[in-house]
């Protein structure tokens, strides 16, 4: 009797746990059914008018015109990204919060950071990738150097006193140089600065001999003649620069360093609301006039399932950590 009575208790349990998750898994699915029914806020944690920002306005406007709702972007800058990605980090798991994650937030800082205030892989649901920048490097024209190779002979005849710029510490740039001096086995000193436009001012008037920019603000500076490319770092040569080899091809195998970016929601975020986020971007970057777009803005537009962007930032922290051990680089060099 104790027995039946136990198994009609544990039955009727069971059918309200089952009842529940019918309940739970409707009020999801109804959820992600009516997404969005509100404005989305796209945090960017980089200052306006950067690479970062100019791609999450070109994608908001778009998103805007595929969900028939607002879209905003908001600047959260600071610490190389991470107190904006730590905003969308500890938002509402809804999906009305993105990041448009970078290298930076999501490949070079988990690493390079001694005290972060998110988890990259933990706090966050990765949504879709939306495009890869080349960095370039590139020299002042007055310098006598005519090729990446030339560049580095320059370089190891002045062990400890040549000089290359960057937008920052910890940048995908600095990043970029740390990891050209290691495998190039060069003794070279970091030279920071705020951004990238005082850093390549100081190219273009010689004060420093070279630096490594993203490729948007590049090139405008070198279709004027005003900088000398020798290489750009992605595994492929650009169809902006087609005649620019890649710094693998122009002596160092192996090397490749592309600056990305892609959405990401807070961790927790219902599946539904993220995969109807990433077909709905991976339908505007097929659009050819958005590829175009983001080609004319320096951008190679890219596409990924939430797994495999998931994997793909699994191994870039695991690539940059390499770099920044390697090289000893830290936020105070």
């Amino acid at each position: 009797m104790i027995l039946r009575v136990a198994l009609l208790l544990a039955a009727k349990a069971l059918q309200a746990t089952v009842c529940l998750a019918f309940v739970v898994f409707g009020a999801l699915s109804a959820a992600a059914q009516s997404y969005p029914s509100k404005p989305i806020k796209i945090v960017v944690p980089f200052p306006p008018a950067g690479t970062t920002d100019l791609l999450a306005r070109t994608l908001a406007q778009k998103l805007n015109e595929a969900f028939g709702k607002p879209v905003v972007v908001e600047n959260r800058p600071g610490a190389g990204g991470n107190i904006g990605a730590d905003v969308v980090a500890h938002a509402p798991a809804d999906g009305y919060t993105l990041l448009l994650a970078t290298v930076s937030t999501h490949g070079i800082n988990p690493t390079l950071y001694p005290n972060m205030p998110y988890d990259a892989i933990k706090d966050f649901a990765p949504v879709a990738l939306v495009g890869r920048v080349s960095n370039v490097l590139m020299v002042n024209p007055k310098l006598a150097a005519n090729s990446m190779k030339e560049l580095i002979a320059l370089a190891k005849a002045q062990p400890g006193k040549f000089m290359f710029a960057s937008s920052g510490n910890g940048t995908s740039l600095h990043l970029s140089g740390e990891l050209f001096a290691t495998m190039a086995q060069l003794d070279i000193t970091h030279v920071p600065y705020k951004g990238s436009a005082p850093a390549l001012a100081d190219v273009m008037n010689g004060q420093v001999p070279f630096m490594f920019d993203n490729l948007p603000s590049a090139l405008p500076h070198i279709k004027a003649g005003k900088l000398r490319p020798l290489a750009v770092t992605m595994s492929k040569r650009i169809v902006q620069l087609p005649n620019v080899p890649t710094v693998a091809e122009a002596g160092l195998p192996g090397f490749e360093a592309v600056s990305w970016f892609g959405l990401m929601a807070p961790a927790r975020t219902p599946g539904e609301v993220v995969r109807r986020l990433n077909s709905t971007v991976n339908k505007i970057l097929s659009n050819a006039e958005m590829r175009q777009r983001l080609i004319d803005l320096g951008t190679e537009p890219a596409t990924m399932t939430p797994g495999q962007f998931s994997e793909h930032v699994k191994s870039e922290i695991e690539k940059w950590g390499k770099v920044v051990k390697t090289s000893g680089a830290t936020v105070d060099q």
